[in-house]
């Protein structure tokens, strides 16, 4: 059994990798050679070329022309990603994936990766005490783990040398190397001179990429937690905001509560007021022309609910919601902040969620949210430092997958040419490697190997309007004593307490079957043994009788074998 348990583990471990930047390739000879295809310790070869698993190539990125939002050309790293630091790459082959083709892409696992497994993502407001303190423990984990895979870049490539004689990576940990990415992939254009930089730029919002680059982006979280924990169940949750009007997670014994000396600071009783953040002061690395250096700047801030609000007056409703998700288009317009009746604009938080249409100078759905935290996570570089980021947005990709339920888009509803930078289908997302293209993620979660508990499809026991309620089938609704149940409280309970532990019993139900069947077969022997040693022991109470009373052996035998069979039934 400890084989077994031993195999499984090992077995997941091999998920998708992430970038900045693989430890292979953060040196002289990587920078110098632009060439990043690490050997497989599997078979000693690039990219496991020798067992098929990849090889090494040419990356080609897409010429399609952007929007006019970034006017400049070849004087910022990120531009034609990855070309600045690597033109070469590994290729992975069939299922698998990483930066080495060593692991499985998204939703696939095993020794060649050929087995798919889908993971449930749950409501943290209705997981149990030992459950949140689980992800908690995880989280502060990931916070003191030196990620052994990836270091990051210090520093452009233009003052690392121009054969890469000056590489300048540093050691990050887990978590805070997901913060520095977001970071990264947000942050100003550097023009030249103390400050003098362009801030109409960003590769992971304001535009098409918002969501399919979040979605990469916690399916890589994900995994690395998985990794670094040996718990290949872990999934994350998420927080249903929908009509909250506080912040429900920053409680202690959730995200962290408010401290009671100082409303702005995380309650000393929580684990997360011990958290230092980084990459928080991007007007600093403006003025001094550098990257965050992933070095600490202070503790985690945080006043939900002390924000402007004029800017955001209100929390977003489920109505809000479901106006968003029934907009058929994905992208109108310029296809930036300014669009109306976009889905993405919508949802992002730059558009109203009533008219459709642009409101500057408001933050709707999710930036409101971001507002709304008053802190850490209200500085878009710096976001994703307060863990509810976390569950903020695998609510916001919940919400994405059920605009692609309704509407059922094909790939050219998204974007090709003339989206701002970085955003276009061909587009490489920034700062990843191994690479991944925008539009190869503009599909539904079920081919990445995931689940929303509150999403869960009919084969599940559920049917849905995703424009609306998510309701059983009427065929269950008799055990019930109802004609037809719409989201309920049991529904709920079904969803997110019991399918989740189903779905798990149903991935060593062939264990349990043969646990049961041997264990009638056991039962089946005892009995037997116990029937024979019983009738052995009334023949010979019977014989005794006889001997004693033998005038009076009729009635006690016939009482003693109508008491005997009422007390085997009964047994």
């Amino acid at each position: 059994m400890r084989n077994l348990l031993g195999s499984v583990v090992l077995l997941h471990l091999m998920g998708g990798c992430l970038s900045q930047f693989p430890r292979p390739c953060a040196n002289s000879e990587g920078l110098r050679t632009k060439e990043c295809c690490p050997v497989w310790e599997g078979d000693g070869s690039p990219c496991g070329a020798l067992s098929g698993r990849g090889f090494c190539t040419e990356v080609l990125v897409s010429d399609e022309p952007n929007g006019p939002q970034y006017p400049h050309a070849g004087i910022d790293d990120r531009e034609r990603w990855p070309l600045a630091f690597f033109n070469r790459t590994c290729r992975c082959a069939g299922n698998y994936g990483g930066f080495n083709c060593g692991e499985c892409r998204f939703g696939y696992w095993g020794a060649n990766c050929a087995q798919y497994r889908e993971s449930v993502r749950r409501n943290i407001m209705t997981m149990s005490t030992v459950e949140q303190q689980k992800f908690i423990s995880y989280l502060n984990l990931a916070k003191n783990t030196i990620h052994p895979d990836y270091v990051i870049s210090t520093a452009t490539r233009s003052e690392m040398g121009e054969n890469g004689e000056n590489p300048m990576f540093s050691d990050i940990n887990t978590y805070d190397l997901f913060v520095w990415i977001h970071y990264y992939v947000s942050r100003d254009t550097f023009l030249g001179g103390p400050g003098n930089v362009w801030r109409d730029i960003d590769f992971a919002h304001e535009s098409a990429a918002f969501l399919p680059w979040h979605r990469v982006f916690l399916l890589h979280w994900e995994n690395e937690i998985r990794k670094i924990t040996g718990d290949f169940n872990f999934t994350i949750p998420y927080w249903d905001w929908r009509n909250a009007e506080s912040c429900e997670v920053c409680t202690d014994a959730l995200m962290g509560g408010r401290n009671s000396l100082n409303p702005n600071l995380i309650s000393p009783a929580s684990v997360f007021s011990s958290w230092k953040v980084i990459c928080t002061q991007p007007e600093e690395y403006n003025n001094r022309e550098a990257l965050c250096n992933a070095t600490g700047e202070g503790p985690l801030l945080r006043n939900p609910g002390s924000h402007d609000s004029n800017r955001v007056p209100r929390l977003p409703t489920a109505a809000d919601v479901d106006f968003a998700v029934g907009l058929p288009e994905y992208e109108t317009g310029n296809m930036d902040r300014f669009a109306n009746m976009s889905f993405r604009n919508v949802l992002e938080g730059f558009a109203s969620p009533e008219t459709g249409q642009a409101v500057p100078g408001q933050s709707t759905m999710h930036n409101s949210l971001h507002v709304f935290m008053n802190g850490s996570m209200s500085s878009v570089q710096g976001s994703a430092n307060d863990p509810v980021f976390l569950l903020h947005h695998a609510f916001i990709d919940s919400i994405f997958e059920r605009w692609l339920r309704t509407h059922q888009p094909p790939r050219s509803s998204y974007p090709r040419a003339n989206a701002p930078i970085g955003h276009n289908d061909g587009y490489y997302m920034v700062p990843f490697l191994p690479l991944y293209r925008n539009g190869d993620y503009f599909l539904s979660n079920k081919a990445l190997g995931y689940e929303y508990a509150y999403l869960l499809d009919p084969g599940q026991g559920v049917t849905s309007n995703m424009s609306t309620a998510f309701c059983f089938l009427p065929s269950f609704c008799p055990l019930v004593a109802f004609n037809f149940l719409c989201l309920s409280t049991g529904q709920r309970f079904v969803q997110e307490f019991l399918t989740p532990y189903l779905q798990q019993a149903q991935e060593i139900w062939q264990w349990l079957l043969g646990a049961g069947i041997l264990g009638a077969l056991i039962a089946s022997i005892i009995a037997a043994l116990l029937v024979v040693g019983r009738r052995r022991w009334k023949r010979n109470q019977r014989k005794k009788r006889a001997s004693s009373y033998g005038e009076r052996q009729p009635l006690l035998q016939s009482s003693s074998e109508e008491g005997s069979s009422s007390y085997q039934t009964t047994l």
